[in-house]
């Protein structure tokens, strides 16, 4: 064979492998698996006396499924963490459908966390309402989502810095999240026997099927294309009022016209 076929050859698959790990160096599935791995390591620095900790969840609602990155089940509560893996800058609060991820000039939108993790512990509540658990006496009695403490927490497990953002609910880098959970972790309101027959519920009932996960996938899809297609067209995805262009003290933005009955607001591009 001619030596020149052997080298473009040699150098045509060295060119493919190296596209080919770009290519899944910037695969925002495995970037985000990636950092939902980190943050997953992370959590098995807390004590398993006290908290126990499950990753990736799928649960069955009333209005479908919802997957959840990691539920942290302690006898001081739920904590329900969603994991963003981004650079870049980050702007955002609690109130908006979007975040802005900021690198340079080039300025990319993506689905406020916030919400996202109201979301989830909505669909845990609703969820679990149609549970019961047992104390050490051996007595049932039905559960009451509202009885138990939610904490709610955003991390980001990538390089990006937190530039604009504003909110209530703790919003943290991956170093900062044990202390931020042994911090929130006060009063004691489960018992460790109680503790475990919800981690036990959680476990047993959460989806595993490949089929059920693509369809909750494909779910999420449909809704994040149904809102855009909202708000491209001038039409609030909460309420169906009129997308209306107002000035506030961080500059531009787009307001709901059913304003205050509605807080939708969008930052403008």
């Amino acid at each position: 064979m001619d030596s020149s076929y052997t080298v473009v050859g040699i150098i045509t698959i060295g060119l493919l492998v190296v596209f080919f790990v770009q290519y899944m160096q910037r695969d925002p599935i495995r970037i985000g698996a990636k950092g939902e791995s980190r943050v997953a390591r992370e959590l098995r620095r807390l004590n398993p006396k006290e908290y126990i900790v499950l990753n990736d969840l799928v649960v069955k609602t009333s209005r479908g499924s919802s997957q959840i990155d990691h539920v942290v089940i302690s006898i001081y509560g739920i904590f329900v963490i969603e994991t963003k893996t981004y650079r870049g800058w980050i702007h955002g609060n609690e109130n908006s459908e979007y975040w802005t991820q900021s690198i340079y000039h080039q300025r990319t939108q993506f689905r406020n966390p916030i919400r996202q993790n109201w979301s989830h512990i909505y669909a845990l509540k609703n969820f679990l309402s149609t549970y019961s658990l047992q104390d050490e006496q051996a007595i049932r009695f039905p559960l009451n989502p509202k009885a138990i403490p939610f904490f709610q927490i955003v991390v980001f497990a990538g390089t990006a810095e937190l530039k604009n953002v504003y909110t209530n609910v703790p919003v943290v880098h991956t170093p900062e999240l044990i202390r931020l959970i042994r911090t929130m972790s006060r009063a004691p309101s489960l018992s460790v026997h109680q503790v475990k027959q919800l981690a036990a519920i959680l476990m047993r009932s959460s989806i595993q099927s490949g089929t059920t996960r693509s369809r909750h996938i494909k779910q999420v899809e449909k809704h994040t294309r149904a809102v855009k297609t909202c708000i491209d067209t001038g039409i609030c995805p909460r309420c169906g009022g009129i997308l209306v262009r107002r000035n506030g003290s961080y500059g531009p933005f787009y307001g709901c016209s059913n304003y205050p009955r509605c807080t939708y607001t969008r930052k403008t591009l």
